[in-house]
């Protein structure tokens, strides 16, 4: 039988050194979307600020070296929660749980003039007239430009010819017809492909990137019970308030008649809730607890372009509604005391990436002409599942240390080439200084191994390679706790 101990304060509060929380290499995960902060004892109040830089290089599917894609990014986290008496507590966090940072060069098929989409679209609308690339084209709108003006020239002349000499009418009154039907055919032919050049113009002229941002942030109100013949079990849940939004640019060859996209996703809130059970044992630091939440579903204003539709005669801008739904999720938190001095820790959590996508309407339509139901911008294969052990250590007074070792599975290999890791193995270090009896700060930081990833456009096709990438987590918090 396990014999009890009183386990000091200041380990049990360190909790795995939570501070540098991540779960980056999976979907658009960013954070854990911890809810430790409302299952400290007491009064309780965080504030916490993560800092991410991984290094993402590799090859395109020709060889050419993409650069680190892969943008700093950083966020807070902030929680304060109270109890009523024995039984009940509240709380709020703030989190943002969903983001992408990626941005390409113009050096790889990933940025840069789509030359080679460009000549593709005019060898298939034009090859059976031996026009297969952009210089053909031009070409072609510069025939037809001349040709347009020698018949204006012919048409002038005729008519020149006529009023000089009206008994001429029954020759060229009917020519003249002819020539003025022709010439507005002509001239509308023309201005059609006038207009067709500047937009292939246009493309061929950019010297951006492929980029995407997601930002999303998430406010959650907390109600706990307790009960028990020593309140050692709690219930709590409450609703859960998220804003995302986001801005996609497509750009360079990799994603064929896409390239020079653009998705601007409107700020959008909608809600969802949470809801959570916990066990706890003080005398020897025990505590477990299992957190669910829901899917949010989103009804987004978005804009679209997508220019090289304007080839095909179709309006390659639009604005529409696109539904998002962001994933539900499960945690599981474990601490237990090994020995007075002591503290064991695990996370565990999944989230059903694999049933997720983002599908904007007009990409969606416009993929439709290849593709029977068309294709989503972003999806995953696989659910994401993140374990993390932990080990805290007090070593004075008023100071622990922390270590960690963690394990994120990804979503699916090949992956999107907007985000393209799978997972990573990660090891952490930590620290946590009481500064006096209510006030405390800690530190820490991460080192992540990522996982090799073959990038994929929409449509399956494997574009670039990703390998021998890594990055490191750095966050600080400071706490306050009045038991």
């Amino acid at each position: 039988m396990r014999s009890t101990f009183n386990i000091k304060p200041l380990v049990t509060a360190i909790t795995a050194l939570s501070v540098a929380s991540i779960a980056s290499a999976a979907g658009l995960s960013r954070s854990e979307q911890d809810v430790s902060a409302f299952l400290q004892d007491g009064t309780y109040a965080e504030t916490v600020y993560t800092y991410i830089d991984a290094d993402v290089t590799g090859k395109d599917k020709y060889g050419n070296k993409i650069k680190d894609i892969a943008e700093s990014y950083d966020y807070f986290r902030y929680g304060v929660k109270t109890d009523i008496n024995d039984t009940f507590s509240v709380g709020v966090l703030y989190d943002e749980p969903w983001g992408a940072a990626a941005d390409y060069d113009n050096n790889s098929i990933f940025g840069g003039a789509p030359t080679g989409v460009a000549n593709g679209i005019i060898s298939d609308k034009l090859g059976d007239r031996g026009i297969t690339d952009v210089a053909g084209f031009k070409d072609l709108v510069a025939d037809t430009g001349i040709k347009v003006e020698t018949g204006r020239q012919e048409l002038q002349q005729a008519e020149a010819a006529l009023k000089n000499n009206p008994a001429l009418a029954p020759i060229l009154q009917p020519k003249i017809d002819e020539g003025k039907a022709k010439l507005a055919a002509g001239q509308a032919q023309y201005e059609s492909l006038v207009g067709l050049e500047k937009g292939l113009d246009k493309a061929l002229s950019n010297n951006e990137g492929t980029k995407v941002e997601v930002r999303s942030e998430s406010l959650t109100g907390l109600v706990g019970m307790k009960f028990g013949q020593n309140k050692e079990f709690q219930v709590y849940g409450g609703p859960v308030a998220q804003r995302i939004k986001a801005d996609v640019k497509l750009r360079g060859d990799a994603y064929l008649t896409a390239t020079g996209y653009d998705l601007n996703v409107n700020p959008d809130t909608d809600y969802g809730w949470i809801a959570g059970f916990q066990y706890s044992k003080p005398e020897i630091a025990l505590k477990a607890a299992l957190t669910y939440r829901s899917e949010i579903d989103h009804s987004m204003d978005v804009g679209e372009y997508m220019p090289l539709l304007a080839l095909t005669g179709e309006q390659p801008k639009q604005v529409n509604k696109m539904e998002v739904t962001t994933p539900e999720s499960v945690n599981f938190d474990f601490q237990t005391g090994i020995n007075p001095t002591t503290l064991a820790t695990a996370k565990v959590r999944w989230v059903p990436w694999s049933d997720f996508a983002v599908t904007p309407p007009l990409y969606n339509e416009a993929t439709k002409t290849r593709y029977p139901k068309g294709l989503d911008l972003i999806n995953y294969d696989d659910d994401q599942w993140f374990v993390e052990l932990g080990l805290a250590k007090r070593v004075a007074d008023n100071l622990a240390i922390a270590g960690t070792v963690g394990w994120d599975s990804g979503a699916g290999n090949p992956v999107t080439s907007l985000g393209p890791v799978e997972g990573y193995y990660s090891v952490g270090l930590g620290a946590k200084y009481d500064m006096t009896k209510n006030w405390s700060i800690s530190a820490g930081g991460k080192y992540l191994w990522i996982g090799d990833a073959k990038g994929i456009i929409p449509n399956g096709d494997q574009v670039s390679t990703f390998e021998d990438n890594d990055g490191f987590a750095l966050g600080v918090k400071l706490s306050y706790q009045d038991k």
